[in-house]
């Protein structure tokens, strides 16, 4: 089991404040059966676009995670989450960890600030503490890319204006911020493509994916066949700008635009990741048509370019529709992805073109305020251009079996 020198500094910090310091954590531990696919997983550095394949079959570890909060004064509250992570090796990191200023005043608007590293608030998905899921165990592609290469290092400020403060249905929100060290995120996107998974990505961890016959040329020897995706690479700042808006908790929207102003040309040669230009507009929207049934949708669509003269230049695009339905201790879950990649280069030697579409249905039975169990069914087919130079089929499909047992303390 890993852990950077710095991380265990940062985790001595928050759990050895004075007792005076109001602390209230939340875990969980997922314990899943599963029958993967023959399809070797990119956890293996395969084609495979899903977490687990064959080599996983059996009982497997998928979540253990701590997320904290620690009131420092009435303004003032840290937060972290720590994950463990069995596959491809074990390890234990942040995925979260941040300071929040946010005033109790008198003003009908309420500021909140955010300093260190968390997720951009874009996903209606993954709601829960440690940015988990409530629906599918299974995270759709938009998500599933967020929690492998995107998290904010640095200042966010929203500001609020609540409904109820001023007699109105509608509630509003803006944010902003300012970050670094998300230079590379579009790395995976563009020579694995999107998957679907629940492995979140923890500070200073490195993906390994599956290596183009393209490395073999001279514009692309410099680049590592993994990526680091919170990596400062180009000494820019990227920010990103968001407008929510709640109407009697019915129906949510939110939009966000992301840019990371990553300068292409610019390079670390010691680790062999670039800074890659990558923006990207999402927007999300959840309707509640009863307290028991939902819809959620979201659309991601970008662009991301890297190396002299934007060498690799792709967009990529994807939309999930998701229906969920309470009933009871019971919730039904089903969920159409679909997903691309498109090239828009001259290098002809690096295709990076690719597409797919999954259906994911999930049943979770809710036995205890403690303990839930359930299952999973997923299947998808995909197709990449890269694939037939590495010694692969062009277009796979797969399935994956998952049965799961939840422990929330």
């Amino acid at each position: 089991m890993t852990m950077n020198k710095w991380q265990v500094v940062l985790c001595s910090v928050l759990f050895g404040l004075p007792s005076s310091v109001l602390a209230e954590h939340e875990g969980l531990i997922a314990i899943s059966a599963l029958t993967g696919d023959q399809l070797a997983s990119y956890q293996r550095t395969g084609i495979g676009l899903y977490r687990y394949d064959n080599d996983h079959d059996g009982i497997r570890l998928s979540q253990a995670m701590l997320s904290s909060r620690l009131e420092l004064d009435r303004d003032w509250s840290m937060h972290s989450t720590v994950n463990v992570h069995a596959d491809p090796s074990t390890t234990i990191g942040f995925s979260q960890a941040y300071l929040q200023y946010q005033p109790l005043t008198e003003s009908r608007y309420k500021l909140a600030i955010k300093a260190g590293g968390f997720y951009p608030k874009m996903s209606l998905e993954n709601p829960q503490s440690g940015w988990m899921s409530p629906y599918n165990y299974t995270n759709s592609a938009i998500n599933s890319w967020l929690g492998e290469e995107i998290r904010t290092f640095g200042v966010e400020a929203s500001i609020k204006r609540p409904g109820r403060q001023f007699r109105s249905e509608h509630s509003f929100e803006g944010v902003a911020a300012v970050f670094k060290g998300n230079d590379p995120a579009g790395t995976l996107l563009s020579w694995r493509g999107f998957a679907l998974h629940d492995r979140q990505t923890t500070f200073n961890e490195r993906i390994d994916f599956s290596v183009p016959a393209s490395f073999s040329h001279s514009q692309l020897t410099k680049q590592a066949d993994y990526v680091q995706p919170f990596e400062e690479v180009d000494g820019r700042f990227g920010y990103y700008v968001g407008a929510h808006w709640d109407y009697q908790k019915r129906s949510q929207f939110r939009i966000y635009y992301y840019d990371n102003n990553g300068d292409p040309s610019a390079i670390n040669t010691r680790t062999g990741q670039y800074a890659w230009d990558t923006r990207f507009l999402s927007a999300a929207w959840l309707y509640k048509f009863t307290k028991q049934t939902r819809i959620i949708m979201q659309l991601l669509d970008g662009k991301t370019a890297m190396g002299k003269n934007r060498g690799v230049n792709n967009s990529f695009y994807s939309h999930f529709v998701m229906l969920s339905h309470k009933l009871d201790q019971h919730r039904l879950t089903i969920r159409y992805d679909y997903f691309k990649v498109s090239d828009h280069d001259d290098w002809m030697f690096d295709p990076n073109q690719s597409r797919g579409d999954a259906l994911t249905a999930s049943w979770r039975y809710q036995l205890s305020t403690q303990w839930q169990v359930g299952a999973e069914y997923s299947v998808l087919s995909s197709d990449a251009q890269n694939r037939p130079s590495m010694g692969f089929n062009e277009r796979n499909s797969q399935q994956q079996l998952m049965l799961s047992a939840h422990w929330r303390f």
